[in-house]
């Protein structure tokens, strides 16, 4: 393990270092898109999906950035972004039975897990009998472990709360993973344990990392091995006192996180070098508008009734728009031609920047 412990904590500081020579804006950019997936992602994971530009939304307002344009989030997605921002921007302050409480109020402010009324801002009760970690859909569910009775909570989270806060005896990584492990197993509410779990996982990461700015997502990365997370968990929860195995699996997992990251740090870099040059001979607005969305989780490729759908205009003007955009080789026509002529975003080096 401690090879492998090495190999993620060299990874984790090559990505801190190239992301120290970005500018103020690009840092920023690159911290907005890691923070919108992590919340996404990680309510995906527990089958909520969330509006991923309502999130950045939210995320941006209260960073104090500007949300011209951008849509107005509810209150399933600012309780979920209230929380993590906490995790995250105030990592060095201590966990508590308060804080942990704040956090489940904000992810359930109508007090009901869908239709079901829960406990809300506190410990789960004994009237909500044995709580099971489960996951799969409704009817369908695999059980992987019953948590402790509810009489023990208060004693349990107690431990709990006076290991996290000390000084760790480990390397803050591995603390990282025991942490996650040990909330899930407690499992101490209703419902939102999971999430509750992965905002603790990135807050003990922000520690390991010394700073609030995050630039990998965990969740993003166990949202796509979900299957492999659940069965590592339960295999551990099963087993005795060793979670080697479980600690294995989550340095595995924070890897190909920083991988992803590594990719969404190419994308950042690509969108800022191509506004620049576009910037050279500016476009109009619905063009910056499409550019832009094509920048994003654009689907597919760029045809002119997607264009002008996306900039509510005629036909005749997206082909005029689009023609421009192609001479300034801007955009790119795909081979395929004729009625099924599709476009995509030219092609810029960025080999250097990385």
């Amino acid at each position: 393990m401690s090879a492998q412990l090495a190999a993620v904590r060299h990874k984790q500081g090559r990505l801190h270092g190239k992301m120290e020579t970005l500018g103020f804006e690009l840092k920023s950019e690159a911290s907005l898109n890691v923070l919108t997936r992590d919340v996404v992602k990680s309510s995906a994971i527990e089958g909520e999906l969330l509006n991923p530009g309502e999130v950045r939304s939210s995320i941006t307002r209260r960073l104090g950035l500007d949300t011209a344009g951008m849509p107005k989030a509810g209150r399933d997605v600012e309780g979920v972004v209230e929380m993590m921002l906490d995790a995250t921007r105030n990592y060095s302050k201590p966990l508590s039975t308060g804080r942990l409480y704040d956090w489940h109020a904000s992810l359930f402010p109508t007090g009901r897990s869908g239709m079901q009324r829960i406990t809300v801002g506190r410990w789960r009760t004994t009237e909500s009998g044995p709580m099971h970690v489960v996951s799969g859909p409704i009817g369908r569910e695999k059980v992987h472990f019953q948590s402790p009775d509810a009489e023990r909570l208060p004693s349990e989270m107690k431990q709990f709360f006076k290991w996290f806060n000390a000084s760790p005896e480990v390397d803050p990584v591995i603390n990282a993973a025991i942490a996650h492990f040990w909330f899930v197993t407690i499992h101490p509410f209703d419902d939102g344990n999971g999430r509750i779990g992965r905002a603790i996982v990135d807050m003990a990461l922000a520690r390991a990392d010394g700073t609030s700015d995050r630039f990998n997502s965990m969740s993003s990365q166990i949202e796509a091995q979900r299957k492999d997370y659940y069965k590592n968990l339960e295999l551990a929860q099963s087993g005795g006192l060793d979670i080697t195995r479980w600690i294995e699996w989550f340095l595995a997992c924070l890897d190909h996180a920083i991988d992803g990251a590594e990719q969404m740090l190419a994308a950042v870099l690509y969108k800022a070098q191509l506004w620049a040059k576009i910037n050279e001979q500016p476009v109009n607005d619905r063009q910056r508008l499409v550019i832009n969305r094509m920048l994003d989780d654009f689907q597919g490729f760029l045809t002119s009734s997607k264009y002008a759908k996306l900039a509510k205009c005629s036909s005749d003007t997206a082909l005029r728009d689009i023609r421009e955009l192609l001479n300034r080789r801007i955009l790119v026509a795909n081979p395929s031609g004729g009625r099924s002529t599709s476009y995509r975003l030219t092609e810029l080096s960025i080999s250097d920047a990385l």
